[in-house]
């Protein structure tokens, strides 16, 4: 899971085929690491063409969410709802995981990769500065657990 991770994080749009549009004229996916319990890391991805997964910093994973229409629509409105946050988020080309306790927020851009950083526990008010973008990475999350729960489809 840490590999495919890597992958989707050091790919540019240009090799997957995406150009910028006017739904998606910066960013065109995101990576939401965020702390689970025993001390892992989830890590939800999503991009503007509808893929999303969800990969752990253990063995557990649901990959190919594409194919369900509710992922592919949640899946969309993540990177939309990541669009207003770019200029905010700070470039670069190393991707650990965040410490405990901390939510990072790693936005695909047609012309590199930048993140944003928070408190997971601040994010549990909808004041909070990246509130929006956290509901909108749950929202993925909770359609992929949906999807398989009633599939099977996890890895």
């Amino acid at each position: 899971m840490r590999g495919l991770r890597e992958i989707i994080l050091r790919t540019p749009a240009s090799e997957l085929g995406i150009e910028p549009s006017e739904s998606f004229p910066r960013v065109f996916g995101m990576v939401m690491d965020m702390p689970i319990s025993g001390g892992l890391t989830a890590s939800v991805v999503s991009n503007c063409t509808g893929d999303a997964s969800l990969y752990t910093t253990s063995t557990f994973g649901v990959i190919g969410g594409i194919g369900h229409e509710s992922v592919r629509n949640a899946a969309v409105a993540f990177v939309r709802a990541a669009q207003p946050y770019y200029d905010q988020a700070s470039p670069t080309a190393e991707f650990p995981y965040p410490a405990t306790g901390r939510v990072r927020f790693y936005l695909l851009g047609f012309d590199g990769v930048r993140v944003l950083e928070t408190d997971a526990a601040s994010l549990q008010s909808r004041t909070a500065k990246y509130f929006e973008l956290w509901m909108a990475g749950q929202n993925v999350l909770t359609e992929l657990r949906l999807v398989s729960e009633r599939t099977g489809s996890q890895r």
